[in-house]
């Protein structure tokens, strides 16, 4: 059925090819074989494109045998003449219908970068979807410059992009490329968060604490807690003695034996120094930005998570204090029986 259904649409087709007979009708069914392809490729058509150039390109690049006769079976099939700026993927062995139905959309895929993930945390989950390579979004990361043109409100001397790359779900196409990935976290970054509203320096210092809250606390009305015990330990000249710092210094996410956190040798170790780390310790959502920008006024100093899995903590003023919560904390731990 199929083979008398394509040399009816051939026969069909023919009537428009001139010169027809014979000779026409062999070569318009050659040049509408199956694709030559050997493997799948990604093909990136930027801007929305006549139909016309974009089956040149195809026929350029080995996805379709014949760019003429593909033009006369779009014609026939009433395909739309332009097609969508995106990334599009053609396969070994596509019939020139698939390949028609292929030029009607890009590829969609989306891409979930959770909240408090460093660069290359990020670059990890990027190439896993291959978006980009993780050596490509790292290093593309680290040049700030180049996108500053576009996104004037990024502070001066900051030597990454690290807590301005904002988590979100992204629609990231196989082989988009860590440019455009970073140009739409900029732009989600500057439309929630609004970085023109605050000075240079007071959006380092939020986006360096909200990092922090981040990793630090799981519930929003927790945040601004956090953020206040952050305060209050500055305030005081106190360490902040913080995993999340230490770990980010070892960009690895682990749990840390008794005594570790005070064998990194980091400037991110706030265990072994005073103050704000030198810069943001991942990517925060506005929840723990305008913690930081807004944090509780409270007499707490220290924190520990419940143990009953709940993401809640127990707040103390004092480090005795402190160390009972940790006990209480640790007999909310479910019985192994």
């Amino acid at each position: 059925m199929a083979g008398k259904a394509t040399k009816i649409i051939l026969g069909t087709l023919l009537l428009g090819v001139v010169g027809g007979g014979f000779a026409g009708y062999s070569w318009l069914k050659s040049g509408l074989r199956p694709s030559p392809l050997t493997a799948k490729k990604y093909i990136h058509i930027e801007g929305n494109t006549g139909r016309r150039i974009v089956l040149n390109r195809l026929e350029r690049e080995g996805v379709i045998r014949s760019s003429d006769a593909l033009e006369i079976y779009a014609r026939y099939k009433k395909s739309p003449d332009m097609v969508p700026d995106g990334i599009y993927l053609f396969k070994p062995g596509m019939y020139s219908y698939q390949i028609l139905d292929t030029l009607q959309g890009p590829l969609k895929q989306m891409v979930r970068i959770p909240e408090g993930r460093w660069i290359a945390w990020v670059g990890e989950i990027l190439e896993g979807k291959n978006v980009c390579t993780k050596e490509e979004y790292v290093a593309l990361a680290s040049k700030p410059d180049e996108f500053r043109g576009k996104h004037k409100w990024l502070p001066e001397g900051i030597a990454t992009l690290e807590g301005f790359l904002y988590p979100d779900t992204y629609d990231l196409p196989p082989t988009i490329g860590a440019r455009a990935v970073i140009d739409q976290q900029l732009r989600a970054f500057e439309k929630r968060v609004e970085p023109e509203n605050l000075t240079p320096e007071e959006l380092k210092r939020a986006v360096t604490i909200g990092s922090m809250v981040e990793l630090e606390a799981q519930k929003d009305n927790e945040r601004p807690m956090v953020a206040g015990v952050i305060e209050n330990r500055i305030a005081k000249n106190m360490r902040l003695e913080l995993d999340a710092t230490v770990l980010y210094g070892l960009q690895e996410w682990k749990v840390l034996g008794p005594g570790q956190v005070r064998k990194v040798i980091s400037p991110y170790n706030t265990y072994l120094n005073a103050g704000l780390p030198p810069g943001p310790i991942g990517s925060p959502g506005v929840a723990s930005i305008r913690a930081a920008l807004d944090p509780d006024e409270h007499p707490y100093f220290f924190y520990v998570a419940k143990g009953d899995g709940s993401g809640e903590h127990l707040f103390a003023i004092t480090y005795a204090d402190h160390l009972k919560n940790i006990r209480t904390a640790r007999a909310m731990k479910p019985s192994a029986n």
